[in-house]
C-alpha cells in the first residue's frame, strides 16, 4: 500500500472532536496506473461544443457591454447568482459529493443540488465521478483535464474533444455507490436539463424583470449568460492555472499549486497543492476560512445544524508532510 493510500485510510479527527476512519480511497492517487505505450488515440473534436462555447463567450462579452445600463439591484443579483452557483460546485459537487468531506442534511443537499443546476457544469453524479477520476489519475491519460497537455486543454479544451478512452475506462470502474444511493443526486440527474433551463437561465433573467423592472435583455445577458460564463472560467482555472502556477508547500512531487488568484475567483478552491495532498479535508486548505468563502459557508451551515462531521487534517500531519515532501515555501497562518 502506498503512503497516499495509508493516509487516505488513516484515522483522523472531525471538527467536532470525534474520530472517524477515512475509508474513501476513490480520490487517492493510484501509483499503479501506467499509460499505454505506443501512439496516443486521435483527438476527436466535438464541433457542437466548440460552436456553443464560442457563442457563449461572445454573449458574455456582449453582457459586459450592458453592465453600465443595468440597474444596481441587477448587479447585486448578478453577484448573488455567482456565489450561489459557485457554491453548487465548491460546497456541493466538490467537497460534499466528490470527497465526502462533511455531511449535509436533506434541506442543505437540496439547496446545493439547485445551486449546482444553476452552475450548469454537468450533473452532480457525472461531475463527482469525473473529479474522482481526476484525483485518482491526476496528470495522466486517465485524467479528464490532464494539465500536462497544456493550459488550453486543461482549461476548456477537454470539453471540446472526446474523452480519452482511459478516462472512460477508469471512470466506469470507480465505486460510486454513495452517489447512486443519494436520492437528491439521482433526482437532479433525472431532471437535469429542465433544472438547468430553469435555474441557470430563466430564474436569473426573470427575477430582475419581475422584481424591479429590469429589461429581459439585460437580465438574460448579465445575471444569466455573463454570470454563467464567469463561474465556468473560475472553475476551469482550478484545473488549469492551479495546476501550473504557484508554490507547492505540501508536495513538490505533484503538479497542483497554491494559487491566490484562483483562490479568490473560485471562492476558496485555489489551495490546490494542499487539496491534492489532503483531498478529504473539508476546508481544502490548511487555513480554514481564510480567503475561503466556501469554508465559511460550510461552517455557517454547521452552526445552523444543517451540516456536521467536517473532516480536518491534524496539525502534526500537515507539518510532517511539509517537512518531508514540501518545496520549502510553507508558512503557517
Amino acid at each position: 500500500m502506498t503512503e497516499a493510500e495509508t493516509l487516505g485510510q488513516k484515522q483522523h479527527k472531525t471538527s467536532n472532536g470525534s474520530v472517524t476512519p477515512e475509508t474513501m480511497v476513490e480520490d487517492v492517487f493510484d501509483h499503479t496506473y501506467k499509460e499505454k505505450e505506443g501512439p496516443k488515440p486521435p483527438m476527436i473534436i466535438v464541433w457542437r461544443n466548440v460552436v456553443l462555447m464560442t457563442l457563449l463567450h461572445i454573449g458574455a462579452l456582449y453582457g459586459i457591454s450592458l453592465i453600465p445600463s443595468a440597474a444596481p439591484l441587477t448587479l447585486l443579483w448578478f453577484g448573488l447568482c455567482f456565489v450561489i452557483s459557485a457554491l453548487g460546485i465548491t460546497a456541493g459537487a466538490h467537497r460534499l459529493w466528490s470527497h465526502r468531506s462533511y455531511k449535509a442534511s436533506l434541506p442543505l443537499r437540496i439547496f446545493l443540488a439547485i445551486a449546482n443546476s444553476m452552475a450548469f457544469q454537468n450533473d452532480i453524479f457525472e461531475w463527482s465521478r469525473d473529479h474522482r477520476v481526476h484525483h485518482k489519475y491526476s496528470e495522466t491519460d486517465a485524467d479528464p483535464h490532464n494539465a500536462v497537455r497544456g493550459f488550453f486543454f486543461a482549461h476548456i479544451g477537454w470539453l471540446l474533444v472526446r474523452k480519452h478512452p482511459d478516462v472512460i475506462e477508469k471512470g466506469g470502474k470507480l465505486e460510486l455507490h454513495d452517489l447512486l444511493s443519494d436520492k437528491v443526486v439521482m433526482f437532479q440527474r433525472k431532471y437535469y436539463k429542465p433544472s438547468v433551463l430553469l435555474m441557470c437561465f430563466f430564474v436569473p433573467m426573470f427575477v430582475p424583470w419581475y422584481m424591479w423592472g429590469e429589461s429581459l435583455w439585460v437580465g438574460y445577458f448579465v445575471p444569466a449568460v455573463l454570470r454563467y460564463t464567469l463561474v465556468l472560467n473560475a472553475s476551469w482555472l482550478v484545473n488549469s492555472a492551479a495546476h501550473m502556477w504557484g508554490n507547492r508547500p505540501y508536495d513538490k512531487n505533484i503538479n497542483p499549486r497554491e494559487n491566490k488568484f484562483v483562490t479568490l475567483s473560485a471562492i476558496g478552491e485555489g489551495f490546490h497543492n494542499y487539496h491534492h495532498t489532503f483531498p478529504y479535508d473539508y476546508a481544502s486548505s490548511e487555513f480554514g476560512s481564510k480567503l475561503n468563502l466556501t469554508t465559511c459557508f460550510i461552517d455557517f451551515m454547521c452552526f445552523l445544524g444543517l451540516a456536521k462531521d467536517r473532516k480536518i487534517v491534524s496539525r502534526e500531519m500537515i507539518l510532517a508532510r511539509t517537512q518531508r515532501t514540501g518545496d520549502g515555501s510553507h508558512r503557517s497562518g
